[in-house]
């Protein structure tokens, strides 16, 4: 069948979420994860809106895309003012984003009463923006706003607003539930409406307000839409956008459409949970294709008739989407995931090796340890196993102090060590505890390990796990590294804060120096 494009707007609808904020880095290493995977456009944000997403742009025009069109999002220019003087749409333009996407006003009630212009200010500006966009040679796509909400209030006006899109030459107009309230049947009716009317691709973005974002999707795509936009795990602004992780399974597994790459939808699991660590975020246990539970099995008849013929109470394979079925009596989980993250390493074919591989990863997820985004912490892990890591230094203590002097705390670190095979005793100061360490290991390894210079730290996140232990709860520390060429995640558990921390961070370095021995393959970055 043919093709449907997914299209992401993860870093920016998104972002809207409550608790949800991505770092410049973190919105980098998304995007490659994304444009990794297959889906056809990345919406970056709004360039105009903050240095950040502007940065975004500069970054991203610097760096090579296999598959996705990255794309800035803005609205149509200002009432009273030429669209090539808009400073919001001069911003769209100068993020070198090949693709623009410009939203603009559908309902009629919206038009009068929040912009405040008339019916026809409102079209000109529609016509206007895109125009000017299509001048400056970008692909351009028009988000036409509350469109199911307008369409059914004044479906003549409606009409016009989408006419004035595609008489001025967009590439595609995509329909909005923005409020989330529409069901399946209103969305197909308009849809079709649409598709009769004006000769452009239809695409369709919904909001999950009425808990139908993957449904109303769905009948928009066979009422005839060819693009849908959403974000990763459903995250967004009130009760979130459609699941493109969803969206994408039912799709190819259900409906037979191409999407992503040739091995993108077995990765959905993957994505899905390297998207929640990033955004540090707790994974959705029930989450439909890639929740932990979307393929549990538990007790008395299911587990033995699951045992005998999966599919009876299954409704895709697990491993499909890179899930595993987990029969919760016994936690069983097959090798396909572990077989996967190997071959790099040239050990696919070891089962035994692969099965202790397998019992240490369930052993160390079982103290809170999780690896979908620290894969730097995963192939030491491995490595460790296969006999082949190669120990960088013996500890024989660190100690941390902190003193309030002056009002400004003074973090200092202290760590003895050995690397090889000699004494190395070193004071780091920093800006907190982390800081302090990250200066002493660096202190004393640099000079066994040159390429140490070229690595920094950019981001560190921390988790508590069981917080019902209050202030003696575990916590999970993830720190984010990069050097010239990669960026890596690695991964620390205890009750200590520090500890964990610390464990995070050795893990970080050693990476680094078995990189640079060539020992760890190609590099887990997104």
């Amino acid at each position: 069948m043919s093709r449907i494009q997914l299209y992401d707007t993860t870093l920016r609808d998104g972002s809207q979420g409550e608790g949800v904020n991505f770092s410049l880095q973190d919105k980098l290493m998304i995007a490659r994860k994304l444009d990794e995977l297959g889906f056809d456009y990345i919406e970056g944000g709004y360039p105009l809106s903050n240095p950040k997403d502007e940065e975004f742009f500069q970054r991203a025009s610097e760096m090579e895309w296999k598959h996705a069109k990255i794309t800035a999002f803005g609205m149509t220019r200002r009432k009273g003012i030429k669209a090539s003087e808009d400073v919001g749409m001069q911003a769209l333009v100068n993020s070198q984003a090949p693709v623009i996407t410009i939203v603009g006003k559908t309902w009629d009630l919206h038009v009068t009463e929040v912009l405040r212009v008339s019916l026809q200010e409102n079209l000109d500006m529609i016509s206007d923006s895109v125009a000017y966009a299509k001048s400056e040679g970008r692909e351009v796509i028009y988000d036409a706003e509350h469109c199911f909400d307008g369409f059914h209030a004044n479906p003549e006006y409606a009409l016009q607003t989408w006419k004035a899109a595609a008489d001025a030459g967009a590439d595609m107009i995509c329909m909005c539930d923005t409020n989330g309230g529409s069901l399946p049947a209103q969305i197909a009716a308009a849809v079709k409406a649409l598709t009769e009317e004006v000769d452009v691709a239809i695409g369709i973005h919904c909001h999950n307000d009425s808990e139908l974002a993957v449904a109303n999707s769905l009948a928009g795509v066979e009422a005839g839409a060819v693009q849908v936009q959403g974000t990763i795990n459903g995250i967004g602004e009130r009760c979130g956008n459609v699941d493109l992780v969803s969206m994408a399974a039912n799709l190819k597994l259900k409906l037979g459409y191409d999407v992503l790459t040739a091995d993108g939808i077995s990765r959905l699991t993957e994505l899905s949970r390297y998207v929640y660590e990033i955004a540090n975020m707790n994974f959705r246990n029930g989450q439909p294709f890639v929740g932990s539970s979307a393929f549990a099995h538990k007790g008395g008849m299911h587990v033995h008739a699951v045992n005998k013929i999966a599919h009876s109470y299954e409704h895709i394979t697990p491993e499909a989407v890179g899930n595993a079925r987990r029969i919760l009596v016994s936690e069983l989980s097959g090798r396909s995931n572990i077989m996967a993250k190997t071959t790099k390493f040239r050990l696919e074919e070891d089962k035994d090796l692969q099965a202790k591989i397998l019992g240490a990863v369930q052993d160390l997820e079982n103290d809170g340890y999780q690896f979908e985004a620290a894969e730097a912490s995963f192939d030491l892990l491995v490595m460790k196993n296969a006999g082949t890591y190669q120990k960088t230094f013996d500890l024989d203590h660190y100690r941390v102090n902190v003193e309030n002097q002056s009002r400004e705390p003074v973090t200092e670190a202290v760590i003895k060590l050995a690397v090889n095979g000699e004494s190395q005793h070193v004071v780091g100061e920093g800006d907190g505890p982390v800081n302090a360490l990250d200066a002493a290991l660096r202190k004393a390894l640099t000079g066994s390990y040159a390429g140490l210079a070229q690595m920094s730290l950019v981001d560190y996140k921390v988790r508590v796990i069981n917080s019902t232990e209050g202030t003696a709860a575990r916590v999970r520390v993830v720190i984010e590294s990069k050097d010239r060429d990669d960026v890596w995640s690695t991964v620390g558990v205890s009750e200590n804060i520090i500890e964990a921390s610390w464990i995070a961070l050795v893990d970080a370095f050693e990476y680094k120096i078995h990189k640079d021995r060539g020992a760890v393959g190609d590099s887990p970055s997104a």
